[in-house]
């Protein structure tokens, strides 16, 4: 098997060290010595336990003399019970008394009577063992399960080493050559010819080959010398890939239970174990007997048989069933896929101190507020109400007080409302797909059982009332809760990181009381009144002189001082609600303006102002909804009344058409797309008279017109007509749904409609599991991209322009450069004058300047020029579009970039549209085409590029349409051009190498390998923003560039020079440039060019074995990792989430780490002079002042190095308690966690449930 080591030291009573303090974890293969070393003893018997005492078997697969006893502190047999035996080991049964937990951790061996080959080393693709022994894996496989012999050693004869003999060939080799060579059958005979094996020689050799020979010799050499130099550099003996002897894993995890009715259900691992004790103990007694040769080689056959089933079952031949033809679950099975270890038990647990109900709306919550239903609160607070209940001497002991709230006491209700003041709670709804999916709130207690949520934040969440549930956990630590509040709560969370626009605009009911509150009516009560304030308007408003819609005259507060304004009333009331800085808002407001209002109001006031704005325009947009009382009856969708007369225009066109049809003047496909084309201004000339008919007070037409529901092509099919439908191709039926819905369809009509609706759900349904994949694919490709310094020091960027697709403008050049830093200085190009400095960021101001200014084209920073070894740096990444401001160190911008990209995947269309049924043209777009970008996939239909440039001359012969490139010295290149595509290029054009000679999607790796780098990167971000832009989803390019990134990182090795590196080899750029660095003066440096890896490939190819193997492919990733002996540096979030340890970003990143607590009232100095006193500093400081601090994050203050925390986040008591970065001077007693634990803490939930210690995971 493999080895993880860990480093840690066990001390003497058996307890781990701190288990998490170590940088690294290596894999390995695992020498028979080292199975055997960790050991407790061998597994000799197939017996699990005794069906009649329910003890387990002596020496069998659950013995307690092996891997410890069942029940705590209590022997096999009985003699020693209780904790004052420990350690003992009992004389009788051999037994040694400890507790029942070792089960989990104390592994026992099966010693193989005959050696057995690890079937990932030789089943795996390419075959390892295959690779290093130079034979093929079906040679090797005939050798390892008995159909045929191999000469180990050919001595003076005339076979060759590593021939294949069969049973008779071999015979008549004996017979001739007698023992002058030898030959052999079986892993023993594998392991043999892995014993001779030279690695140093071999790596020689292999070398010798590579720079001599070419083509397939080669690459096999390549990759020989891969495995070969895998060996040599790791360590690992090739023969450790043979099995001498087998590790039995814990019994706990693989456990046996007794079923009521008296069966047992067990894991399938212990059938697997089974069959390979049973044939190893029939294979020693066979040997023992000197049994035939061919029985034991049958024996040894199945044994190897059984030990592949164990290891991974199915991957070689039919795999082992058990009861009901099931397959069993191999130790391989047990780490593979979504229900495997890694993706179901290490990367996401079930955590305690949570609970789900139903969501309703709680429209009189404050934005930082959510209605917790008491029993639900009265369960999670538990700990919490019992300390607090002993506190307050409710209650004596902890016993009484859990009595207390289980019998829910009236105190208990009055200790909860204390406990719950200032507690955050994190609510969770079900798909996270971004950051903004769990956020943190302030709970109020309420009756009924369901969640109350702030219907602003519905958008975040994606949250309706339809019966969504959300889920609820309560951050337990001082820490967590420091950290729930400062960073998590939902007022701090108004921005999308996506594209840095609000996400918490008003919507439904909101829109539309705003809209209506805002509109104006001709000849209401009042109008033409004036006001002398507007307390005077809201007077004669309340005493109904004057209606909302009336135009009237008032002098208003605004942000230019007091102004006479003609406004109306409604719009004095709206503006009641906004901050003066914004008044006056003197128009009818509607979603998108509502959006700016929010936009604005955060950018010049920052959040307190914004989210006290946003609860007074949520009241208001409530009450006035409500007072308008919109309601739709069948009646407010009008029918235009020259609906009948176009129709009737339209039939006698199309009769035309047919006509001219059945003379033969047009073709059939010109007739259908004329149809479709007189249809199409059928259906605008109906909807366009629809509009004219409503008026603004009209309830169908303000939902829509407002954007608080609906659009007008719905309000065109419940009033005008429904128009063309599609079959279910996709291809436009030519007869359309002549009615609307109020009139009603015919049945025609209505099954014309069935098909478009229907596969508009089969649609939705797929696109939800892609685009979740897609999102998934994405998280792994960039999880370990995060903000690991503030500047790398390049000098380069990338050049941004405005992003066309043909006339019309995608992304224009304001939304590029906003929140990116200028690489060069950008300059008037009229008066000369410095628009914005090199190295400053261009914030909205300048952007537009630099637009008004007429300037086309500005070089930025950018993470896909950063220099960072690890990570990215703050000046390439820009602002942190969350918040507005300079990203901090610590961000972990690649999973925001992932869930930027991958959040609004589901609204992607999938369809492959078909232009009218023109073939050959299929253009993919949506969420396909965002997938074959990110894959680097060849596209479909792809254009055809030239790699030269020159004069271009088309060629036209029977069999095919050439284009050829002729350059200036007369020589030419030849492009086949399919028939179906069309030229972009006539006779005679000039071009340059990488232009596109015919219509279609490009296939990137042309581009990089004709254009290079840059290129290729501005194609790829180019293409995905044009079709997000389309579908109306803005996402910034930042984003996008840190995926392509990704897909950049590496390079092949073309000519390895002087380096140890492989030729043909895929290495990470700094890691070239470092082999390069190192050689000494005049050797021959490696050579690499540049590779584009799409993100699956990506992701597999990352440093971290851990991060690759909870992502895909987990066996071939292990494999490959133990032979090479690789380590993993743990700088990702995914590893050190997978071995319990906090995540290195944010608050987690050891600068922040390293923080110490200073208690007001005293100096540094005599903090650091009882620092060396006592180790406890930190747990003492706390116990007496009470005062508690977290861990701060560069984000909680201003300063990205997280120096003193402003608002100094005491959760304690009295004192208050400040942070202070001690990198430098920590002493012993710098605590490693953030708290250190309290003197109490640990003994249970009661001692210290709130202070649980900082470094525990669970408190996380």
């Amino acid at each position: 098997m493999k080895t993880i080591e860990s480093f840690q030291d066990r001390i003497g009573d058996g307890l781990a060290q701190d288990v998490n303090h170590f940088d690294a974890i290596r894999i390995s293969l695992a020498s028979p010595e080292k199975i055997r070393e960790w050991s407790k003893g061998e597994v000799k018997k197939p017996e699990t336990i005794n069906y009649r005492t329910l003890k387990p078997e002596r020496d069998g697969l659950f013995c307690e003399r092996i891997f410890g006893p069942t029940k705590d502190w209590e022997c096999h047999c009985g003699k020693y019970k209780r904790v004052r035996y420990k350690g003992i080991v009992c004389d009788r049964c051999g037994v040694e008394v400890t507790q029942a937990k070792v089960r989990r951790e104390r592994m026992g061996h099966i010693e193989l009577a005959a050696p057995v080959c690890h079937i990932w080393y030789f089943k795996g693709i390419p075959s390892r063992l295959g690779l290093l022994l130079d034979m093929s894996p079906r040679a090797l496989e005939r050798v390892l399960y008995f159909a045929a012999y191999v000469v180990i050693d050919p001595g003076e004869t005339a076979l060759m080493e590593k021939q294949l003999l069969t049973e008779t060939e071999y015979r008549e080799a004996r017979e001739k050559y007698g023992n002058a060579f030898r030959a052999g059958m079986g892993a023993e005979a594998v392991k043999e010819l892995l014993e001779r094996i030279d690695l140093d020689e071999l790596a020689e050799e292999l070398r010798a080959e590579i720079r001599n020979s070419s083509g397939q010799r080669r690459l096999r050499a390549v990759r020989r010398l891969e495995v070969v130099e895998a060996f040599r550099k790791s360590g690992n003996d090739p023969t450790w890939m043979i099995l001498e002897a087998i590790p039995v894993i814990p019994p706990d995890l693989r456990p046996m239970v007794q079923l009521d009715g008296g069966r047992f259900a067990t894991s399938d691992l212990n059938d697997l174990y089974r069959r390979v004790i049973n044939r190893n103990n029939r294979l020693k007694r066979l040997l023992d007997l000197g049994a035939p040769d061919i029985i034991v080689r049958n024996e040894k056959r199945m044994l190897q048989e059984a030990v592949d089933a164990l290891i991974d079952n199915g991957r070689r031949g039919r795999p082992v069933t058990g009861p009901g033809n099931r397959p069993l679950k191999s130790l391989s099975d047990m780490l593979k896929g979504k229900q495997g270890r890694f993706r179901q038990n290490l990367l996401g647990k079930r955590v305690d101190y949570s609970g789900r109900s139903v969501i309703v709306v709680g429209p009189r919550l404050k934005m930082h507020q959510c209605g917790l239903p008491k029993e639900m609160a009265l369960e999670l607070f538990k700990p919490f109400v019992m300390k607090r209940l002993v506190q307050l001497g409710y209650a004596h002991n902890i016993k009484s007080a859990k009595r207390m709230v289980e019998r829910v006491r009236d105190e208990v209700w009055d200790v909860l409302e204390e406990v719950i003041k200032e507690h955050p709670v994190l609510l969770n709804r079900a798909p996270t797909l971004h950051r903004l999916g769990i956020q943190a709130f302030e709970p109020v207690l309420v009756e009924g059982r369901a969640i109350q949520i702030h219907p602003l934040v519905c958008t975040a969440y994606n949250a309706d009332f339809d019966g969504d549930q959300m889920a609820v956990h309560v951050p337990l630590s001082a820490e967590a809760q420091a950290e729930a509040r400062v960073l998590m709560m939902s007022i701090h969370n108004l921005l999308n990181p996506k594209d840095g626009k609000p996400v918490v605009t008003p919507t439904q009911d909101m829109v539309l009381g705003s809209f209506y509150l805002t509109l104006e009516r001709e000849g209401a009560r009042g109008e033409g009144r004036v006001f002398s304030s507007a307390d005077e308007v809201l007077l004669a408003y309340q005493l109904k002189q004057v209606e909302v819609h009336a135009r009237i005259k008032a002098r208003v507060e605004t942000a230019q001082g007091r102004r006479l304004l003609e406004t109306t009333v409604g719009r004095v009331i709206f503006n009641e609600a906004l901050p003066v800085e914004l008044r006056f808002v003197n128009e009818v407001v509607d979603k998108k303006k509502l959006g700016d209002i929010v936009a604005e109001s955060f950018r010049r006031l920052g959040y307190a102002k914004t989210v006290e704005m946003l609860d007074a325009v949520k009241e208001l947009g409530f009450r006035f909804a409500t007072q308008a009382g919109a309601s739709i009856a069948i009646g407010d969708v009008k029918i235009p009344e020259r609906k009948a007369e176009y129709i009737a225009e339209a039939e006698a066109q199309v009769e035309q058409v047919e006509s001219q049809y059945r003379r033969g003047l047009i073709s059939a496909e010109e007739r259908y797309q004329k149809i479709i084309d007189i249809w199409n201004r059928t259906k605008d000339k109906v909807t366009q008279e629809l509009t004219q008919v409503l008026d603004y007070f009209n309830p169908v037409y303000m939902m829509a017109i407002s954007g608080a529901r609906g659009n007008l092509t719905q309000i065109a099919q419940l009033g005008g007509m429904r128009g063309l439908m599609t079959d279910p191709s996709g291809r436009i039926i030519e007869q359309p749904v002549r009615a609307n819905f109020r009139e009603g369809l015919t049945v025609l009509e209505y099954f014309t409609s069935t098909h478009g609706a229907r596969k508009g759900l089969a649609d939705t349904a797929l696109r939800t599991a892609d685009s979740g994949y897609l999102t998934r694919r994405l998280v792994d490709v960039s999880q370990d991209v995060i903000v690991r310094e503030e500047d790398c020091g390049t000098t380069e960027g990338i050049t941004v322009s405005e992003i066309r697709d043909g006339e019309e403008v995608i992304e224009s050049l304001q939304d590029r450069i906003v929140g990116r830093i200028a690489v060069r200085d950008v300059v008037h190009p009229g008066t000369g004058e410095v628009i914005v400095p090199a190295g400053e960021e261009i914030d909205e101001d300048r952007a537009q300047a630099i637009v008004d200014a007429g300037i086309e084209q500005v070089e930025i920073r950018s993470v896909l020029a950063c220099r960072s070894r690890y990570g990215v740096c703050a000046r390439c990444y820009g602002r942190d579009l969350a918040t507005g401001k300079m990203v901090n160190i610590g961000e972990a911008v690649g999973t925001i970039a992932a869930q930027s990209i991958g959040e609004p995947g589901t609204q992607l269309t999938m369809r492959t549209f078909h232009t009218g049924g023109v073939a050959g043209e299929d253009i993919t777009q949506g969420l396909p085409r965002v997938e074959e970008l990110f894959e680097a996939r060849k596209p479909k239909g792809q254009a055809v590029m030239t790699e030269v440039g020159g004069t271009v001359k088309v060629v036209e012969t029977k069999q095919r349409r050439e284009v050829r490139v002729i350059s200036d010295d007369g020589t030419w290149e030849a492009y086949t051009v399919p028939f179906g595509a069309r030229l972009l290029v006539r006779d005679g054009d000039r071009v340059e190498p990488g232009d596109v000679l015919t219509e279609g999607p490009i296939n990137p790796h042309d581009i990089l390998k004709v254009r290079g780098v840059q290129a290729v990167q501005l194609y790829l971000l180019q293409e995905v923003q044009k079709v997000y832009r389309m579908q109306g989803v803005d996402i910034n390019d930042k984003h996008i560039e840190i995926i392509i990134r990704q897909m950049m990182r590496k390079v092949k090795v073309e000519d390895a020079g002087d380096t140890d590196l492989l030729p043909g080899g895929l290495v990470d750029v700094f890691e070239l440039e470092e082999a390069n660095a190192q050689l000494p003066e005049g050797a021959r440096p490696a050579t690499a060019r540049p590779v584009l890896l799409g993100i699956t490939k990506a992701a597999l190819a990352t440093e971290s074995f851990l991060s690759a193997a909870s992502f895909q492919e987990t066996t071939r990733v292990l494999t490959e990792a133990a032979i090479k002996g690789k380590t993993d540096p743990l700088l990702g979030l995914k590893e050190n989430v997978i071995i319990g340890k906090l995540i290195p970003a944010g608050t987690g990143m050891s600068r922040y780490r390293r923080m110490q607590i200073l208690v007001e009232g005293r100096t540094e100095r005599e903090v650091m002079a009882q620092a060396r006193r006592s180790e406890t500093l930190a747990a003492r400081a706390l116990g007496e002042d009470g005062a508690v601090a977290a861990a701060g994050d560069g984000a909680l203050d201003g300063t990205a190095n997280g120096h003193v925390l402003p608002q100094a986040l005491a959760a304690g008591s009295d004192g208050a308690a400040l942070l202070e970065e001690a990198a430098g001077t920590a002493g012993p007693g710098a605590c490693d966690g953030p708290l250190a634990e309290e003197p109490g803490a640990g003994e249970g939930p009661e001692a210290g449930d709130a202070g649980v210690a900082g470094d525990e995971p669970a408190a996380e």
